[in-house]
């Protein structure tokens, strides 16, 4: 099976080519498919500048959000099984195998990276932002069923029939809810997996903020009761 490595990129120019190393060094067979979402601090240069073209790039034109480059991302894919990268050093990209594992197994539809559940490192980092996450997947799994412990993982592992049968609404952060309520819906089987994660400060890049904690509550309420 052919997997399909989605990579969402906006303003990445310290990681852009760290994670595209460390995606391309992963031993499966793979496409790589990068949207750049109107970065401006010199992403996208080094994005055009780049000689291989086993890398897919696709750009655009204005700032969109992190769901509408996904969608962008999804509607390219080739392979059977797509796997959701940040562009940041946070996931590391070793954990693809056991990460389709159980797809390949023919157990799974739906793989879910938790940095909740995991015997791999994990960086200690916010307090409240641990907290956060928390409740929006307590929240989430209340209206959706579901006893996730990580709805708001970058790592979302998708056979490419279930992707290609969503439409994704949501511009920013609020993908993250949406899709999980939406899977719920569906007569498919979840699997979660414990990932290792290398989290960043927001010194460091960190671009998720509170404002998109209050979005993502709207977006359980809204695909899961209204939807």
């Amino acid at each position: 099976m052919k997997l399909s490595v989605v990579i969402p990129v906006f303003n990445e120019a310290d990681t852009i080519k760290s994670i595209l190393a460390a995606v391309k060094a992963v031993d499966i067979e793979k496409e790589i498919i990068v949207v750049d979402d109107f970065s401006t601090d010199g992403t996208r240069e080094i994005l055009s500048e780049l000689p291989d073209a086993d890398i897919k790039i696709f750009y655009h034109d204005r700032n969109m959000g992190k769901g509408a480059a996904l969608r962008t991302g999804f509607s390219k894919v080739t392979g059977d099984i797509v796997i959701i990268q940040d562009a940041d050093l946070e996931y590391d990209p070793q954990q693809y195998s056991k990460l389709i594992q159980p797809i390949l197994e023919g157990k799974a539809d739906v793989v879910y990276g938790s940095r909740f559940v995991t015997g791999d490192y994990r960086r200690v980092l916010y307090f409240w932002h641990m907290i956060g996450n928390t409740f929006l997947t307590l929240l989430s799994n209340m209206l959706t069923n579901l006893n996730l412990t990580d709805m708001e993982t970058c790592y979302k592992v998708f056979r490419k029939e279930i992707i290609r049968t969503i439409k994704i609404q949501e511009d920013r952060f609020g993908f993250e809810p949406e899709i999980t309520a939406k899977i719920s819906k569906l007569d498919i089987r979840i699997y979660e997996v414990g990932i290792s994660y290398a989290g960043r400060t927001y010194n460091e890049g960190k671009k998720i903020g509170w404002r998109d904690g209050f979005s993502a509550i709207r977006c359980i309420v809204k695909y899961n009761l209204f939807s």
